[in-house]
C-alpha cells in the first residue's frame, strides 16, 4: 500500500525512522519512569489518537503504523485463561481492539481513509464531548497523560488491572507520585481497589488502570 511516508519520500522529504513502540515492550521504560525521554519527546504537530480496529486486527494496524515510521502502542496485561484444562495467566491486550498512535491528524486521517485499512480501522470517539457540528470528536490524549499511562502499563506485573469507578474508594482524590519500587514515577490517585491500596491512572473517556499494592511510604503528593 502507499504509505504516508512513501508520499513524503516522493516529495523529496526523508522517510521518518522506524520508532514505533513494540506491542509487548517499551525499550525506554527507564527513561519514561523518570519523566525524561529524548526519543519520545513531545512534538507540537502530533497528538495521541485512539483507534478502534475491528475483526481482531489491532496488530495489523499497529504494523502498518510502524512501517510508516510513526509511533504506536498496544498496552498488554495478564488475563486468566484456561489452557489444557488448567487456568493460567497469559498476556493479552489490556484494551482489546484499540491502538494508540502518536502522529499528526493528517497522517491518522490518511491511515483511516486508505483503501487497505478503511474496512477495519476508525477513530475511537469521545462520547463525552460534542463538536461544533453536534458530533462526538475523535478521542485524543495529552502527551503527559499518555506517557504516564505507558509508564504504568509497560511494567510486567500480573496485578495491574482495569478498574471501574465503582470499584475504587479514593483516599482523598489528590494526585500522588510513586517514589520507590516497581512503579516508581507513576502518577495517579490513591484508591482502595480489589482490597488493596493502589494508585489509579485514568485516561478520561476511556479507561482506568490500577497498579499493584503500593505502600504509603512510597507515595508523595504530586503538584501539577
Amino acid at each position: 500500500m502507499n504509505t504516508l511516508s512513501d508520499v513524503n519520500t516522493r516529495r523529496g522529504e526523508s522517510r521518518p525512522p522506524d520508532i514505533g513502540f513494540a506491542p509487548n515492550a517499551i525499550p525506554e521504560t527507564n527513561s519514561l519512569r523518570t519523566g525524561v525521554s529524548v526519543r519520545y519527546a513531545p512534538d507540537e504537530n502530533k497528538r495521541w489518537f485512539v483507534l478502534r480496529a475491528t475483526y481482531g486486527r489491532a496488530d495489523k494496524v499497529y504494523e502498518i503504523i510502524k512501517k510508516d515510521g510513526q509511533e504506536a502502542y498496544i498496552p498488554l496485561g495478564y488475563q486468566l485463561k484456561e489452557i489444557n484444562g488448567k487456568k493460567k495467566r497469559v498476556k493479552a491486550p489490556l484494551l482489546p481492539n484499540l491502538v494508540f498512535v502518536y502522529a499528526t491528524e493528517d497522517y491518522v486521517k490518511f491511515l483511516i481513509d486508505n483503501p487497505a485499512c478503511r474496512t477495519f480501522v476508525n477513530f475511537y470517539f469521545n462520547h463525552f464531548s460534542i463538536d461544533r457540528y453536534g458530533k462526538n470528536p475523535p478521542l485524543t490524549i495529552d502527551y503527559a497523560t499518555m506517557i504516564n499511562f505507558i509508564n504504568l502499563t509497560s511494567i510486567d506485573n500480573k496485578h495491574i488491572r482495569l478498574v471501574e469507578p465503582r470499584q475504587c474508594k479514593y483516599r482523598n482524590g489528590e494526585l500522588v507520585r510513586v517514589i520507590d519500587g516497581e512503579f516508581k514515577g507513576v502518577i495517579g490517585r490513591v484508591a482502595r481497589a480489589a482490597g488493596e491500596q493502589r494508585v489509579v491512572v485514568e485516561l478520561e473517556g476511556l479507561c482506568m488502570v490500577a497498579t499493584a499494592y503500593i505502600p504509603t511510604a512510597f507515595l508523595r503528593t504530586y503538584m501539577e
